[in-house]
C-alpha cells in the first residue's frame, strides 16, 4: 500500500507536519517496496481557502490508499474519503515513525475531521 504522510521536507528522516492541506511537503512511502518520493505542498501552504480540498486531490491523483497527518479539517476529509483513501492519525515523530506506527497497527484511523477548517 501507499501512503502519502505530511512532512516538513523530503525524507522518511523528516519531522511529521501536523497539518494536510497546508503541509510543506507528503512523502509517499510504499510498504510492499519500502521506496518513498517526496511531493512539494507549496502552492497549498499559503493558499486563502480550499488547501485541503486541493492537497486532497493531489493526494488521490498518487494513487495512495492512505494518508498519515496530524490533523485533517473537514473538506479535506469530504474529499479524500470520496476517493476512498483512509485517513489515520499521528500528530508527531518522523516519516518513518509515522511509517513503523502505521504498520505495527497503532494508528487511529479517523472517521471523521478532527480539527475545524483553517485551523493553523
Amino acid at each position: 500500500m501507499k501512503l502519502a504522510i505530511t512532512a516538513t521536507g523530503k525524507d522518511v528522516s523528516s519531522a511529521m507536519d501536523a497539518r494536510f492541506g497546508r503541509a510543506k511537503m507528503f512523502v509517499v512511502f510504499d510498504t510492499e517496496t519500502n521506496e518513498s518520493s517526496a511531493h512539494d505542498n507549496a502552492q497549498n501552504v499559503n493558499a486563502a481557502q480550499g488547501a485541503g480540498i486541493q492537497a486532497a486531490q493531489n493526494v488521490a491523483a498518487l494513487g495512495v490508499g492512505a494518508v498519515v497527518s496530524g490533523n485533517v479539517g473537514p473538506k479535506a476529509f469530504r474529499t479524500l474519503n470520496a476517493a476512498g483513501i483512509k485517513m489515520y492519525l499521528c500528530g508527531e515523530g518522523t516519516v518513518a515513525d509515522a511509517v513503523r506506527r502505521f504498520q505495527a497497527g497503532e494508528l487511529e484511523e479517523l472517521t471523521r475531521a478532527n480539527v475545524d477548517g483553517h485551523w493553523g
